[in-house]
């Protein structure tokens, strides 16, 4: 395993929710990123984010962890969920917030 893909493994595993993002949750650096972040925002859920604009090596190794050619990507208790069109998407439907209380995700303080 990849210095870069331990690295990823641990954040996935050790936080309930993590946003991996261009930017941060205050200064997204792209459209994508603020729509993810403001869905979260709704869903009213706690979460961690990395921004792979500061880490080349997380940039490039996120994708290939996932099998997903995009950032933004959200991560439930380990599970890979999808980018900003699906989040927008299962946030529409309701499912995201099922989600979030399926998985025991307390709500953001």
């Amino acid at each position: 395993m990849s210095d870069a893909n331990a690295r990823i493994e641990k954040t996935v595993t050790e936080n309930d929710v993590v946003l991996f993002m261009k930017g941060t949750p205050l200064f997204p650096q792209c459209g994508f990123s603020s729509r993810a972040v403001a869905i979260l925002e709704h869903v009213g859920v706690g979460y961690e984010s990395v921004d792979v604009l500061q880490d080349m090596e997380i940039r490039q190794g996120i994708k290939a962890y996932s099998d997903w050619p995009t950032i933004p990507q959200l991560y439930v208790k380990g599970e890979f969920v999808g980018g900003s069109d699906i989040m927008m998407e299962m946030f529409e439907a309701g499912e995201l917030k099922q989600l979030m209380d399926d998985k025991g995700i307390a709500p953001a303080n």
